[in-house]
């Protein structure tokens, strides 16, 4: 199929003979307060969603985070329809999503993000869909190396798009046309994307974030007692990394329903130690300090000029990092 699929084109010496890959670093955007059109780049719909790469060798599908979890038994539909594919041999890359009403919304994702079996995952009654954007390899060849127009060619030409598998469409030069789009329908934002880049694995340049709103991952390193008749717990603290510190960023307090406060209070429980992980030590008064190895996602409006959360809001908690590669997204 590899001869059919580069025959007489042009990028073919950019496509190598490759092993199926066990593991390849998914490619990250940078924020950026930048809007830009421009016919050099592409312009897709950021989803709120869990980044999964996806590998397909003969009869094994493996659904994998960008920290290498293996999601295949929380979203046993996605792997079940993979397998169906005629293709037998390729890596692609993508989101799995869930809606509410026409948003992907990750607060509904959460709740199936945490199931491990996969009659469990079937039985949530919550749909899930994966958004594939990008094809690293096919058919024992590495195309990493090709232009980002060309692999999305590919990708659309070798797999057969039917739910939950959806193709993820572009638009071309509009890129602040679409962003207001974006912020019209209460979308996460747009990924701007330079159409003749190769992927290269780890954060660049050659994509690029336009948010709507303001929001990144950070990491949870303690939590003050439940005041009142608030259940489980009253705040957590948050943190990212800056030279090897945990700097504090504040609290949130807010974006918890009553299971989540009593369920989630157990398993700060579990991670409890003695001393502050922050550094310097925050001015908390009954702050209870945990072990720094849980990611939140957080909602914000801002950044002040001592460095806190401005109006944050718990949406979610991430598996797909590492809490050590936490860091301040700063717009460049």
């Amino acid at each position: 199929m590899a001869e059919d699929l580069f025959a007489k084109d042009a990028d073919s010496a950019e496509a190598r003979a490759a092993a199926h890959p066990d593991w390849r670093a998914p490619m990250l955007a940078t924020l950026t307060d930048e809007r830009f059109s421009d016919r050099g780049w592409i312009y897709e719909r950021k989803f709120d969603g869990e980044r999964v790469l996806l590998f397909r060798e003969g009869e094994c599908v493996r659904l994998l985070t960008r920290n290498r979890k293996d999601v295949s038994s929380t979203y046993p539909e996605l792997a079940e329809a993979v397998a169906r594919q005629p293709l037998h041999d390729f890596v692609a890359d993508g989101e799995v999503v869930a809606f509410d009403g026409k948003v992907t919304s990750f607060a509904r994702l959460q709740k199936r993000m945490q199931i491990k079996d996969a009659d469990d995952a079937r039985a949530s009654g919550i749909s899930v869909f994966y958004y594939l954007f990008d094809l690293l390899h096919v058919d024992g060849c590495n195309i990493e190396g090709l232009p980002l127009r060309r692999r999305k060619s590919l990708l659309r030409k070798c797999l057969r798009f039917r739910d939950p598998l959806r193709y993820t469409p572009h638009r071309n030069e509009t890129g602040e046309k679409y962003f207001q789009t974006a912020c019209r329908k209460g979308w996460e934002g747009v990924i701007a994307k330079r159409a003749d880049a190769p992927y290269r694995h780890g954060r660049s340049r050659d994509w690029l974030k336009f948010k709507c709103a303001r929001g990144q991952e950070l990491v949870i390193g303690g939590f003050t007692p439940p005041d009142g008749e608030r259940k489980g717990f009253g705040a957590l603290l948050l943190g990212y990394y800056e030279d090897g510190v945990l700097c504090y960023a504040g609290k949130v307090g807010t974006g918890f329903d009553d299971a989540f406060l009593e369920n989630f209070r157990k398993r700060l429980e579990s991670r409890r130690r003695q001393t502050s992980p922050f550094a310097p030590v925050p001015d908390e008064t009954d702050a209870m300090w945990v072990r720094p190895d849980l990611v939140a996602e957080i909602g914000f409006t801002e950044w002040t000029e001592n460095g806190k959360l401005r109006h944050p809001r718990f949406l979610g908690l991430r598996r797909d990092k590492a809490a050590e590669d936490v860091v301040r997204e700063r717009p460049s």
